[in-house]
C-alpha cells in the first residue's frame, strides 16, 4: 500500500520544491510559492475553532451542494433520455438534430440566457452545469443502449421476460461500462462549469472567493483556490473510480475470463 503510494505520488514534491525554488528567485508577486499558498489557505479557510473557518463553510458547501445536485440531475435525465432513444430507433430519428444541435452550444454561451430565464443566483447555476454535463452522460448512455446483443434481447423475449426484467438484467448491465465512461467525463466538466457558473452574479461559492481574489489582487488567495480546486477534483474523481470499480467488477472479471 505505502509502496503504491509512493510510487504514483512521488513527483508530487519533487514539483512542489521546484515550483518553491523557482518562486524564490522569480521573486514575482504572481507566482507565490507552495508555503505562501498554503499558508495563505490555512489563514482563510482551515484556522477555524472546528478546522474549517466561517468563509470556508459558507461558500465550499454551496459549491458542493451546487456539482453533488446538478450532476445527479443530468444523470438521471441523461442515463434515462439516452437509454429510450438508443433502444427505439424512430425516437433517435426524432431527436437526433436537436441533440447535435445542443451538444455544440459551448455551455459558457448558455449562461446570458439562463440569467434572462432564472432567478439569480442557485437557479442560473444548475441550469449551466446540467446543460454543459448531461450531453457526455447522454451521448454515451445512447451509444451503450444500442449495443445491447440484440440476440439476448431476443432470447429473453421468445422465453417470455417481462420488459421490467429485460431491462433491469440485459440492457442496463449492458450498457453500465460506455454509461460509466460518460459518467467520468461529466465530473471533471461538472467541476469546471461550477466554477464558471459562480464566477458571474454569485455571493457565494468557490468561484466567487477566486472572483473576489481576483479583484483584490490577492495572488496567493487566487492561487489557493486553483489549489483547491485541484484536490476537489482529484478526490471527486477518485471516489468515482472506487463507485466504478465496484459496479463494474462482473464486466472485468468478465473479460480477464475471455
Amino acid at each position: 500500500m505505502i509502496r503504491t503510494l509512493v510510487r504514483r505520488l512521488w513527483l508530487v514534491p519533487v514539483v512542489l520544491v521546484a515550483w518553491e525554488l523557482t518562486a524564490r528567485s522569480a521573486e514575482s508577486p504572481y507566482l507565490p510559492g507552495p508555503t505562501l499558498i498554503l499558508s495563505r489557505m490555512y489563514e482563510m479557510w482551515f484556522s477555524g475553532p472546528y478546522i474549517l473557518t466561517d468563509e470556508a463553510i459558507d461558500n465550499f458547501v454551496p459549491s458542493l451542494v451546487r456539482v453533488t445536485g446538478s450532476w445527479c440531475l443530468a444523470v438521471i435525465v441523461g442515463v434515462a433520455l439516452g437509454v429510450a432513444i438508443g433502444r427505439s430507433s424512430w425516437l433517435a430519428d426524432y431527436v437526433s438534430p436537436l441533440i447535435e444541435f445542443g451538444r455544440a452550444v459551448p455551455p459558457p454561451a448558455m449562461l446570458p440566457v439562463f440569467l434572462v430565464l432564472f432567478t439569480m443566483g442557485t437557479q442560473v447555476q444548475v441550469a449551466t452545469i446540467v446543460f454543459g454535463i448531461v450531453w457526455p452522460i447522454l451521448l454515451n448512455s445512447i451509444d451503450g443502449a444500442r449495443s445491447v446483443d440484440h440476440l439476448k434481447i431476443e432470447t429473453a423475449t421468445v422465453f417470455g421476460v417481462p420488459a421490467h426484467l429485460r431491462f433491469s438484467r440485459i440492457i442496463l448491465p449492458s450498457a453500465a461500462p460506455k454509461i460509466f465512461a460518460g459518467l467520468r467525463l461529466s465530473v471533471s466538466l461538472a467541476l469546471i462549469l461550477m466554477i464558471i457558473s459562480e464566477l458571474k452574479g454569485s455571493t457565494e461559492g468557490i468561484g466567487y472567493l477566486l472572483n473576489l481574489a481576483s479583484n483584490n489582487a490577492d495572488m496567493p488567495a487566487i492561487w489557493a483556490g486553483v489549489l483547491l480546486l485541484g484536490v476537489l477534483g482529484y478526490l471527486l474523481n477518485t471516489l468515482f473510480l472506487m463507485v466504478e470499480r465496484r459496479v463494474l467488477a462482473w464486466h472485468r472479471d468478465a473479460h480477464r475470463i475471455a
